[in-house]
């Protein structure tokens, strides 16, 4: 003692570690380092090694502490087993910090004391064991009740919405979705709170694991009052967040509204029509969500924090190195849209892909071809080549029809405009207003080249391959009907007779509406035998 009151009137050293003397799990005293005592965990070791000895004598464990200047000896029957300084509670003397510590040391060093004599005692273990089996039995029933409650509550939520339909059915239905995740969120929590409860009570009926379930019970209230604080300390924050996101959603749908009305007709803008409508809403979606969520930013919880803006900088970073290839198709995407140079419902021809347009994407385009397909081009790669449009010329949902046939110079061509002609007037799928015509386009080596025009009216197929495989059929007809060949040889003489189809072969067999007669092959011609 003579050496712990001679620093009377000192200043403490400045502490650098800490270390505590546990008894069967059970923290009785907290060391700081000091020049007088030396190194804190040493302290510790040794007080924990002379607490063992002086319990082991066998004493009825009878503590007491002896107060002097600046330090506190605590005794178990007699025996010292540690000092308690003013360096170790930061405190300078006279203070009176050092007695209230003292208290509280001694007053844990007496509950450990009284556990260790609990340890050894058999009629404790017993009356433990079976506190601990009873909770157990308790735990698991009420585990039991609560699952029964949450199936009951799935099954009523799920009667009650079955079968309703319309309006309020739906609603019905999101609404018991929502309940349902409710519940068994609830059902979680509860019986997380449940197996804490339990296991905190079967711990604190045994001495050596009394301090884990004391330590597991403050973990518990710390945690929910750290988690209930931080969430009060947010809500300021967040309600105002909150409201700049409904400000911005309420905006966004306003504008889209008016929007739709546009892309419908029912409104009318100087800069704007119905077909970039739709892009201008996205714009405008996005414009104002990331003013809204730079307006937002700083009320968000945790936004000022390092692992919030390390984070932030790590998404802008991938985002600035991944989206290259995704911001060039957006804004090939929006560049087509406002150029207009396609629409929905238009047939047009990009590269080798000829068909319908059925919907003009941001990043890509979806174009039905008359052969049950549907293509998708990237934007980037329209926006490369030349796009031919057959419906931008004509009106009311039309298209173009055009075919091109190469004649001999031996045939006058007045013929060949009548022919063509025909054949389009026997189409079903050809307008006769703007009646159709026939130019010459070259005139090549061995023989003419004839291009017909025409436009589809509203009883043409849908597919544009179809009507003109319509007019193709009939183009074909009618040059047969004339005995007129349709093809190009490059020859030195013309064959003996015109490459045509005879007169009755048209529908030869095989052919399903004219099935082959049993005695066809004895009507056969000797040269085309089984021909009728």
């Amino acid at each position: 003692m003579s050496d712990l009151a001679g620093s009377g009137g000192e200043a403490p050293t400045p502490l650098t570690t800490m270390a505590q003397a546990y008894l069967h799990n059970r923290a009785v005293v907290t060391f700081r380092d000091d020049e007088l005592n030396g190194a804190a965990s040493e302290r510790a070791a040794l007080a924990q090694q002379a607490m063992r000895e002086a319990l082991a004598a066998g004493g009825p464990g009878l503590v007491t502490r002896t107060d002097a200047a600046n330090a506190v000896r605590f005794d178990i029957d007699g025996r010292p087993v540690f000092f308690v300084t003013t360096g170790d509670v930061g405190a300078a003397r006279g203070t009176g910090t050092l007695s209230a510590v003292a208290h509280q040391v001694q007053q844990r060093l007496q509950l450990a004391v009284a556990e260790h004599r609990e340890m050894r005692d058999p009629r404790q273990w017993g009356t433990g064991l079976a506190y601990a089996m009873a909770a157990s039995v308790v735990a698991w029933g009420l585990l039991w009740l609560l699952r029964k409650a949450h199936r009951w509550l799935a099954q009523t939520l799920q009667g009650a919405v079955k079968g309703q339909q319309g309006a309020w059915g739906h609603w019905l239905h999101q609404a018991h979705t929502g309940l349902s995740w409710l519940g068994t969120a609830m059902a979680w929590g509860l019986g997380l709170l449940l197996f804490d409860l339990w296991l905190t009570f079967v711990l604190r009926q045994f001495a050596y694991t009394r301090p884990w379930g004391e330590r597991a019970t403050a973990w518990l209230l710390d945690t929910a009052s750290q988690l209930f604080g931080a969430i009060a300390s947010a809500m300021p924050g967040l309600t105002i967040a909150l409201l700049i996101f409904a400000l911005a959603r309420m905006a966004t749908r306003a504008i889209a509204l008016y929007l739709e009305k546009v892309a419908r007709g029912e409104a009318l803008l100087g800069w704007l029509d119905a077909d970039t409508a739709m892009p201008t809403r996205r714009l405008v979606n996005v414009l104002v969500w990331l003013f809204a969520l730079a307006m937002a930013y700083p009320y968000l919880p945790g936004a000022h924090s390092d692992a919030f803006k390390g984070v932030s900088v790590l998404a802008g970073l991938m985002l600035s190195l991944g989206a290259s290839g995704v911001v060039g198709q957006a804004m090939s995407g929006f560049s087509l849209m406002y150029s207009r140079s396609l629409r929905v419902g238009e047939y047009v021809k990009i590269g080798e892909t000829e068909g319908t347009v059925a919907e003009l994407g941001l990043f890509a385009t979806r174009i039905h071809t008359g052969l049950g397909e549907e293509v998708s081009l990237p934007n980037t790669v329209i926006f490369s080549q030349p796009v031919r449009n057959f419906s931008r010329l004509v009106q009311g949902g039309r298209f173009v029809l055009h075919t091109a046939v190469t004649i001999g110079y031996s045939t006058p061509w007045r013929q060949v405009h009548a022919m063509l002609l025909e054949a389009a007037r026997r189409t079903p799928g050809v307008a006769q207003e703007p009646p159709p015509s026939v130019v010459q386009t070259a005139l090549s080596d061995f023989y003419v080249e004839y291009k017909l025009f025409a436009q589809g009216n509203q009883a043409a197929a849908q597919r544009r391959i179809e009507a003109m495989s319509a007019l193709h059929a009939n183009v074909l007809d009618v040059f047969n009907e004339n005995g007129v060949q349709i093809m190009s040889p490059h020859y030195r003489s013309d064959p003996p007779e015109a490459q045509v189809v005879r007169p009755g072969e048209a529908w030869a067999a095989p052919h399903p509406h004219e099935p082959l007669k049993p005695d066809a092959r004895k009507e056969g011609s000797a040269d085309r035998p089984g021909v009728i």
